[in-house]
This record gives structure tokens, C-alpha cells and sequence, in this order.
């Protein structure tokens, strides 16, 4: 699924070089859940930037599906984002007024899915993330914190990416409500076999994921296999 070789990334201002990812391989196989742990200033966000074909490395491949993301054009790595990847962000990035079905239905509109489609992929990607269908046409702004990054979690299914891609999903929730969406995470890996990376900096959010990947100073400490994973329950409701 994942292939990084020798990944490099440098920043370059004027005279100044500043390295941020140093010789960074590590494999990621369909379905698995990994966590990249690392504080701020690791690099763990840089490592995000690539594997979402936000940025390109200095030097080192990134392979997605067989595919050399590390080569492509601006155009091409749009493309990947919008087909490839589905991104979780901490901050939701929901439209605050427009409807929940709206909301999860807009990578179909920018992909060309016809309009006859979209709202049954928009449902069933809700019913996968675990909204509730009372939901479904409510405003985002309408909505607990819980609630919103469900839709996230839809939306970024909504197009049956090859990779889900979270950056710290949890970061702006309440501990109870964050251990719920982790465990839509684990529940989405164990029952549809998704491929999910999360990024955090928190060991008990990274705790949750089957492997932990821990990046320090722009090179990896360890890539563990987490044998004391934290599983949730999943009759919690939002």
C-alpha cells in the first residue's frame, strides 16, 4: 500500500538549509492501522505532507498502490488527493452551513459523480462512520464536536480512498468523545479493512493503532508492533 525509501526532506531559505525528514523507509501494508507519533518539531507533520501528496520530498520515493507519488505533477498529485486519499483533520473543516449530507457529498460533486449517486454513497459512508440518519440533514454548526468529526470521517470515506490519512482527529475533543472516534477508527479497520495512518503526538491516542511508528528529529526512533493496544467498545454514542 505504502512504500518510503530513503525519504529526505529539506527546506531551503536563501543560504539556509534546514533538514527536516532524514532517510525516512517504512512500509504500510493494506488494512493495516499505524500510528506516527512524535513531538512538535519531529517531523511527523512533514511525513504527513508527503504520504498526503501534499509536498514532495527533496529526495527518496513514496510509493501509494504502486504508484511514484514522489514524481508526479502539481496536477497529478491533485488527482491522488482526491481519489487516492481521504484526509481527517483535526479542525473538521466541515462547511459550517450547509447539511451533513452536503458536506460528505462534496468530494463526489469534484470528482463528476452524477447527482443520482451522490446522496446514497454520502449515506452509506454516514452509516459507516456511525452518525446517526437524524442527523443527516442538519447543519454542521448544529452539531457537538463528536458529531462533526464523524462527518469528517464520512466524507473522507465518501470516495473509497485507498488510504484514510488522520492528523490529529482527536486534538480538538474532549477525552470521551476522542476515545469514541478512535474507536469509529478501529471499527472501520477491523470490519471494511480500511488503511488508516494517524498522526499525533500523544502516546495514548497513538495506542489505539495496531503499529506505532515514533519520529524524533526527522528520523524514526522505532516501529513497533502495539501488543497493548487500547480497544473501545463501541456501544458509546456521540
Amino acid at each position: 500500500m505504502i512504500i518510503c525509501e530513503s525519504i529526505t526532506k529539506v527546506y531551503v531559505n536563501g543560504d539556509v538549509e534546514t533538514p527536516v525528514l532524514k532517510d525516512v523507509s517504512f512500509e504500510v501494508k493494506h488494512g493495516e492501522f499505524v500510528a506516527i507519533m512524535g513531538p512538535s518539531g519531529s517531523g511527523k507533520s512533514t511525513l504527513m505532507h508527503i504520504l498526503g501528496a501534499l509536498d514532495t520530498p527533496t529526495s527518496g520515493t513514496y510509493r501509494l498502490n504502486g504508484h511514484d507519488v514522489s514524481k508526479l505533477s502539481d496536477d497529478e498529485l491533485a488527482d491522488v488527493r482526491r481519489d487516492k486519499i481521504g484526509f481527517v483533520f483535526q479542525s473538521f473543516n466541515l462547511l459550517s452551513r450547509a447539511t451533513v449530507l452536503r458536506n460528505v457529498a462534496l468530494p463526489l460533486i469534484y470528482a463528476g459523480v452524477p447527482k443520482t449517486k451522490r446522496n446514497s454513497k454520502a449515506e452509506k459512508a454516514l452509516i459507516a462512520a456511525g452518525l446517526q440518519e437524524d442527523h443527516w440533514l442538519h447543519l454542521s454548526n448544529q452539531l457537538s464536536g463528536g458529531q462533526m468529526q464523524r462527518v469528517a470521517i464520512a466524507r473522507a470515506l465518501v470516495n473509497d480512498p485507498a488510504l484514510i490519512l488522520a492528523d490529529e482527529p482527536t486534538g480538538n475533543l474532549d477525552t470521551k468523545t476522542g476515545e469514541v472516534v478512535l474507536g469509529t477508527f478501529q471499527e472501520l479497520n477491523r470490519t471494511n479493512r480500511h488503511t488508516i495512518v494517524l498522526i499525533t503526538h500523544e502516546l495514548y491516542v497513538a495506542e489505539h493503532a495496531d503499529r506505532i511508528i515514533h519520529i524524533q528529529d526527522g528520523s524514526i526512533l522505532e516501529d513497533i508492533r502495539n501488543h497493548k493496544k487500547r480497544v473501545v467498545r463501541m456501544h458509546t454514542s456521540l
